[in-house]
């Protein structure tokens, strides 16, 4: 096999801190249709990795709203404008070490790169925009391309596919327990970075980071050669 490594990376929290944007645009949904004050981005967490709805129920549930389907896929849709209206007053750069490790793996003769996410196109094409990522050059796959959203593997057995690899010879770039478990049942190994939560709650991943400066194509070598851990 001409290319035996696979590189998928998730998008929110991962490639740039659009996790902030996502929260932002969110808590306004509920101060605006539901007048709930006081919602946080904590409050979130249980839904990230999940899609728009899972997010958004999670942090219903914090603050006891039942909300119908209709209502959240009404939020939904507000949370999309939301954020782009945001994400268009606002430059999101790359993570530090991002765009260094999809170049590095780009122009490696033995990697192909995938991005996969469970967010909808037209919202994770801004995020790659504005942190200016080459996707166009990768094989990329959204919440708009799959059945079933994490934790559920699907998203990242069609990037696998895509890029015809194997799962397990594939390293996952993820910043969610949620990504992480998708990662993992699709046979992926998986980096963590702490983007977006704390490290306890990244302890299934092969590794964890803070950054991914601290990642390199030869530490993705060693992670697929590898049957176990790597230390962290």
């Amino acid at each position: 096999m001409t290319n035996p490594y696979g590189l998928i990376f998730d998008v929110d929290g991962v490639i740039a801190d659009s996790e902030r944007v996502n929260a932002e645009a969110t808590i306004k949904v509920f101060s605006d249709m539901f007048t709930t004050p006081n919602v946080h981005r904590k409050d979130f967490e249980a839904g990230l990795g999940r899609g728009a709805e899972a997010y958004i129920k999670s942090a219903a549930v914090i603050h006891g709203l039942d909300l119908t389907d209709q209502q959240v896929c009404a939020a939904s849709k507000a949370r999309h404008v939301n954020f782009l209206n945001l994400l268009s007053q606002n430059i999101l750069p790359p993570f530090p070490g991002v765009i260094e490790l999809i170049n590095a793996a780009l122009a490696h003769k033995n990697f192909r790169v995938a991005i996969a996410t469970s967010s909808a196109r037209e919202k994770s094409e801004a995020v790659l925009n504005s942190a200016q990522i080459p996707y166009k050059t990768m094989v990329y796959i959204t919440g708009d391309d799959v059945k079933s959203k994490k934790p559920n593997p699907e998203l990242f057995l069609h990037a696998a596919q895509g890029i015809e690899i194997p799962p397990q010879n594939c390293v996952v770039i993820e910043d969610t327990p949620n990504g992480i478990q998708a990662a993992k049942s699709a046979g992926c190994k998986c980096i963590a970075v702490t983007n977006s939560t704390t490290a306890d709650k990244l302890s299934q991943a092969d590794r964890i980071v803070s950054t991914l400066t601290n990642v390199t194509l030869a530490d993705l070598i060693a992670m697929v050669s590898s049957s176990g851990v790597i230390s962290r």
